[in-house]
């Protein structure tokens, strides 16, 4: 293990809370005196099946932990994603079913691993000792937490004050999230800043249970590729783990030029050097923002699928783009009906949307065209009289064939 100031500089970079930082360095001087790995806790709800680069950001500091010597703990929530997670949302979340939340889960420790070394990886699912709680365990859990406290967060306040309706079940929450803590022994808990309330309960509830409390670690929120709204697969503007890497790629150099140096930073984890020198050439204008955008796609690429993948996508997005050209493969759809078929419809079968109001959004950005051709309707309706080629997005091309 490195030395406890060592690994400070380490874990310090791109965090935006370390609470309390003394605590932490005590933990760390334990740790190195006694050659015992800390436990670093992620807990990642499985409200959906998949993974985004936006989740990456924490995910890649829980790296920098392993490389450091120490044990991650990732917690699939399939128990706690019935609930819903109520942080930032204005009304009440529709409840998941159990059976719901673990197909959603199956996919994550795979993605996971794509960040993660699952050797030095504890995976546990927090049905495990949430589901066997007794009733007399959960008021027990409940009474080591007030009202006062749970509405002195900001998402609860609001909706309070606003008249709008609060489940009893959304204060399990927070109480929930913090005894997992409890049942893992956590150390150090991660999670973005929007998570910094319920990181914070856990510590509380640790030490009622009579534990070390855990030190917290908060991340930032990574916006999405509109550069508005956080990432997010409901809005379409996410990058995911699972994107090939010509979409990861073609994403990445759509995002606004105020984004660049911002996504080298957390979704390359790129060196506080790197970032300056780029954020520098940005601003005297010795570095073309399109330049940098591509340095940036193509380590995007390369980190989840390798350098001659990361390389390849670049060589394809050149010759779409600048020399405008068609891919030289491109996947055939074959529909096989004769009824003349709306262009959102097709976008959701075809692979090119994953639900109809992204398709939509799609088409409405102009990001849709079908033989060179942008639609911006999407109600427009293709008769199908011969094959043609449908693009959407940067990078992404079907051919449609009627059977």
């Amino acid at each position: 293990m490195l030395n406890v100031s060592e690994q400070l500089a380490v874990i310090r970079q791109n965090v935006v809370d370390l609470l309390p930082e003394e605590d932490l360095v005590r933990k760390l001087e334990k740790s190195v005196n006694t050659s015992t790995p800390l436990r670093v806790k992620l807990g990642l709800d499985p409200s959906r099946p998949d993974i985004h680069i936006g989740h990456a950001v924490v995910l890649s500091k829980l790296r920098q932990f392993q490389d450091l010597g120490h044990t991650v703990v990732l917690i699939i929530g399939d128990f706690t994603a019935m609930i819903g997670d109520p942080t930032g949302k204005s009304k009440t979340r529709p409840a998941l079913t159990l059976e719901e939340s673990r197909e959603n889960g199956k996919t994550y420790v795979d993605q996971a691993s794509r960040v993660l070394d699952m050797a030095k990886t504890d995976v546990v699912y927090n049905s495990q000792w949430l589901d066997a709680m007794s009733f007399k365990d959960v008021i027990t859990l409940t009474s080591k937490y007030t009202v006062a406290q749970i509405l002195e967060r900001d998402d609860f306040t609001k909706r309070y004050r606003g008249g709008e309706p609060i489940s009893v079940h959304e204060f399990l929450y927070p109480l929930s999230q913090a005894y997992d803590s409890v049942a893992v022994r956590s150390d150090i808990e991660l999670g973005g800043t929007d998570q910094k309330f319920n990181l914070l309960v856990g510590r509380e509830i640790m030490r009622a249970y009579g534990l070390d409390p855990q030190c917290i670690l908060t991340m930032p929120i990574l916006e999405g590729t509109d550069g508005v709204e956080k990432m997010s697969k409901s809005l379409g503007n996410y990058i995911g783990l699972t994107d090939s890497p010509k979409d990861m790629f073609g994403k990445t150099m759509s995002i606004p030029d105020a984004l660049i140096a911002k996504y080298l930073r957390y979704g390359c984890f790129a060196s506080d050097e790197e970032v300056s020198a780029m954020e520098k050439g940005l601003a005297d204008g010795s570095l073309h923002p399109r330049n940098a955008k591509v340095d940036v796609a193509k380590r995007i690429a390369a980190r989840y699928h390798g350098q001659a993948a990361g390389d390849e996508a670049f060589a394809e997005f050149e010759r779409v783009f600048v020399k405008k050209d068609i891919p030289d493969e491109i996947a055939d759809h074959v529909i096989d009906s004769d009824a003349p078929l709306d262009l959102v419809s097709i976008l959701v079968a075809a692979g090119l949307s994953t639900s109809k109001g992204e398709a939509r959004r799609l088409i409405t950005q102009g990001g849709v065209s079908l033989d060179g051709e942008r639609m911006t309707d999407p109600t427009f309706v293709i008769d199908l009289d011969r094959p043609c080629i449908l693009r959407a997005g940067k990078l992404r091309f079907i051919r449609l064939i009627r059977q």
